[in-house]
């Protein structure tokens, strides 16, 4: 698990996905000029906002991303199981409509 902001953190995930054939779309934190090539790195809010709400959002739907939630596993195979059924149910709005319709037809 990388923490903190600070070059050591920052050049432990590049180590981990590689510069290779990647572009990087960040803050202006002074790090990333250090340690990305400049060819490679875009910064700015206007871009990462988009992001950042959409990690908002599964947040608020994914209880277990939920600081002091202690009801649910946070292994990486349950945190990428969520991750996948919440981009599913996400992108297919039918296959949602299916599965919430069978599952309020019990209360009905």
């Amino acid at each position: 698990m990388l923490s903190g902001r600070d070059d050591a953190t920052c050049q432990q995930l590049l180590d981990r996905v590689g510069l290779q054939g990647k572009q990087f779309i960040t803050d202006d934190w002074p790090g990333y000029h250090r340690l990305i090539p400049a060819a490679q790195l875009t910064t700015g809010k206007h871009l990462t906002f988009p992001i950042e709400q959409d990690n908002s959002n599964i947040r608020h739907v994914l209880a277990r991303f939920r600081r002091r939630t202690k009801v649910v596993s946070k292994t990486e195979e349950r945190v990428d199981l969520s991750l996948r059924l919440y981009h599913h149910l996400h992108d297919h709005p039918a296959a949602f409509a299916a599965l919430s319709a069978t599952f309020l037809s019990i209360f009905g």
